[in-house]
């Protein structure tokens, strides 16, 4: 079984939250028509839901719902 490496992981969340960002600005555009406010827009939402999702993410960390050991001849 592959696993993936924490850099590929980082990358994929850095270019998701890009891409969202890219969704978020173009709506915001439709809907306003005013590019700057967009941008904006776009950059306050990345901000946020970054603070939120690593709070989210340290707060799972400290619940062990869903955890199963890793099997004996599990190597990291």
């Amino acid at each position: 079984m592959a696993f993936e490496t924490r850099r590929r992981s980082i990358l994929k969340s850095l270019s998701w939250r890009f891409l969202a960002a890219l969704i978020t600005s173009a709506v915001v555009y439709v809907l306003t028509g005013k590019g700057d406010f967009a941008a904006k827009v776009g950059i306050a939402d990345t901000l946020v839901k970054l603070v939120i999702y690593f709070m989210h993410e340290r707060a799972w960390d400290r619940i062990n719902y869903g955890r199963v050991p890793p099997a004996p001849d599990y190597e990291v």
